[in-house]
């Protein structure tokens, strides 16, 4: 094989694919980035048996044929070379050279026969959304899947579709995220549960473009998401997701109108006063046309009032404050609706049609006046 390309061409490519590539694993070819030049473009592919990337970079084929690198090596080594056009040249022993302007490298590669391809997904039916609106709803939903692997389906996120309707959800056991779209067209209905770690990596290559599109294409153990030159393929999770309707109340005693930016930047300042590890609540006493927000702990105290609009009850409530943050910052609207009903019953912040929808459970204080 002999391909020559740039090294920006060739850089994007390999940065692209290599999300892909396992940390750990007993299976050396998995290490490895296949480079395929047998066909009439260059294409670079990973895949960890879970998640499987493959994108097609410009490049003059000069010989066909393909090798597979390992990962970090290839990486490193295209990373530090000169910003020139790059050529890479292999031997029927798997000896690969990699040139540019002065620099030569000579390293080993694997047959590309060797290489575990990416599972045949037909592409049939597929649901198109901008790049944009997808790389934003991740963005607002990711954070609140679980990190730990106890409960799988926690790992990953709801995608249903409704005739034009997508619907992503997210959840940990302590909040759930919740946002809805609307899409160009209708389709059939579909249910799946799709890794974190999948979504994180395609919210990663997403230009975020919004008059490029996502094609995403579903079987019953896959999806597929297609977009420039580039396919991501991942397994889903497998099982029945939580029945989450029956968590969500629209009963409420207390409702809140506020500004957006002023909570958010006031808990902010709150766990100024909270050290790494330490699990303060932030304590909230809502009373009419006012709420105080309160902080204690080893450190010291603070409290700040806010003007709110508020109807119902008045109310006292302690929330990790980590987890407000986190809602309120991908919240777009300027004012937002805050619905409660007692100091142990989950809090809502969502809009009036429901786009989005942030349920967060609150955490016991102690009373300290």
């Amino acid at each position: 094989m002999k391909i020559v390309c740039t090294k920006s061409n060739l850089l994007t490519g390999v940065s692209t694919v290599s999300k892909a590539v396992p940390n750990k694993t007993t299976m050396s070819i998995l290490e490895c980035i296949l480079v395929d030049a047998t066909g009439s473009s260059i294409k670079l592919t990973a895949n960890d048996m879970e998640l499987g990337i493959e994108t097609v970079i410009e490049g003059e084929i000069v010989e066909k044929g393909m090798i597979a690198l390992d990962s970090k090596i290839f990486s490193d080594i295209v990373r530090k070379l000169p910003d020139n056009d790059i050529t890479i040249e292999t031997d029927s022993s798997f000896k690969t050279t990699i040139t540019c302007e002065k620099a030569k490298f000579n390293i080993i590669g694997k047959s590309g026969e060797d290489f575990s391809y990416l599972p045949e997904i037909e592409r049939n039916d597929s649901v198109v959304i901008s790049q944009f609106t997808l790389k934003e709803i991740i963005r607002q939903t990711i954070f609140s899947i679980a990190d730990n692997e106890n409960n799988k389906l926690m790992t990953g996120e709801l995608f249903e579709i409704q005739d034009d309707t997508l619907k992503v959800v997210s959840l940990d056991g302590h909040r759930i995220s919740i946002r809805k779209i609307a899409l160009k067209n209708s389709y059939n209905s579909k249910k799946v549960v799709v890794p974190g770690k999948t979504l994180s990596e395609v919210s990663k290559i997403l230009s975020g473009d919004m008059d490029k599109d996502v094609n995403i294409f579903f079987t019953d153990k896959h999806i597929l998401f297609e977009f420039n030159d580039t396919i991501v393929v991942s397994r889903l999770i497998e099982g029945e997701y939580f029945k989450i309707d029956q968590m969500l109340s629209s009963d409420y005693e207390t409702k809140i109108k506020m500004n957006k930016k002023e909570l958010l930047n006031c808990i902010d300042r709150a766990t100024l006063l909270v050290k790494e590890g330490d699990k303060k609540p932030v304590i909230i006493d809502v009373k009419d046309g006012s709420m105080q927000l309160k902080m204690n702990s080893t450190i010291g105290s603070m409290d700040e009032d806010i003007d709110i609009d508020k109807e119902g009850k008045d109310l006292k409530i302690g929330f990790n404050p980590k987890f407000l943050i986190d809602a309120l910052r991908v919240i777009e609207e300027e004012e937002i609706l805050i619905y409660m009903v007692n100091p142990k019953a989950p809090c809502f912040i969502k809009d009036e049609k429901e786009s989005y929808i942030y349920m967060i459970l609150p955490v016991n204080f102690i009373n300290v006046e």
